[in-house]
């Protein structure tokens, strides 16, 4: 297997731009309370995001860039039926990720190939500063928002809900790590900042397609240097092929 030869942190202020919806998963009822809560830390009661969710999210706008995209994440299977530029792009999203220890099963080749996962997703705390000015003011950190289903023909509202969410402005203390090993590819980071861009092309957490969860990075900093402006310019698709 190839050294490791050092690990590169990315950080960031992710911010909302609108309100950010991701669930708890509550198996009780709430009587006259909220239908849908979001997750939060179990000792301040804060609102989070889950590493998960970033991954979960990055991964799967990657794969849907690739090409490659199928009902389970890409695979072993996935890499060997793949061909050309589509191949480097899906050997780059399992090195990022990884597959199943299974895969790699009397497959040496494959291990020496795709190596161990270089991707850690830290949980994203709310910024302090943040959290403070909010609580200072005496205001909650999440709001609730109604929804109801229209009936198309008598315009009647049915069935209401009350969902929560992080309201729009909160500030989130963004955190990831790649490790680097012997050998390779220098587009693996090119790939993360790709895979953020399209986070903030696109949605996290719940009802994305309603304008839950936009959101923006700010301030990114790779090993402690301010790179905003190289994030900036990333282009998060290539670029078209000139006109003959």
């Amino acid at each position: 297997m190839p050294q490791l030869t050092g690990i590169t942190t990315l950080t960031a202020t992710l911010e909302l731009v609108t309100g950010l919806h991701i669930g708890a998963g509550d198996t009780e009822m709430h009587i006259g309370g909220v239908d849908n809560t979001v997750v939060k830390h179990p000792l301040t009661q804060a609102p989070y995001i889950p590493g998960s969710s970033l991954k979960g999210k990055m991964r799967s706008l990657l794969e849907w860039r690739s090409g490659a995209v199928q009902e389970a994440p890409l695979d072993k299977a996935a890499l060997e039926a793949a061909r050309g530029p589509v191949r480097d792009e899906v050997k780059r999203i399992l090195q990022l990720f990884g597959i199943g220890g299974g895969e790699f099963k009397d497959a040496a080749a494959l291990a020496a190939e795709l190596g161990p996962t270089r991707l850690a997703f830290w949980d994203c705390s709310l910024s302090p500063a943040w959290e403070q000015a909010v609580r200072d003011n005496n205001q909650m950190l999440t709001e609730v928002k109604s929804e109801n289903r229209i009936n198309r023909i008598s315009g009647e509202a049915k069935d209401p809900r009350n969902t929560e969410r992080v309201p729009a402005g909160a500030c989130f203390d963004f955190r990831l790590s790649l490790r680097r090993l012997a050998g390779d590819d220098e587009r693996l980071l090119d790939t993360v900042l790709q895979g953020l861009k399209l986070i903030e092309f696109d949605s996290l957490g719940g009802s994305g397609s309603r304008g839950y969860g936009k959101v923006r990075f700010t301030g990114l900093c790779i090993d402690g240097q301010d790179k905003q402006a190289h994030f900036d310019a990333v282009q998060a698709f290539p670029a078209p092929a000139p006109a003959p």
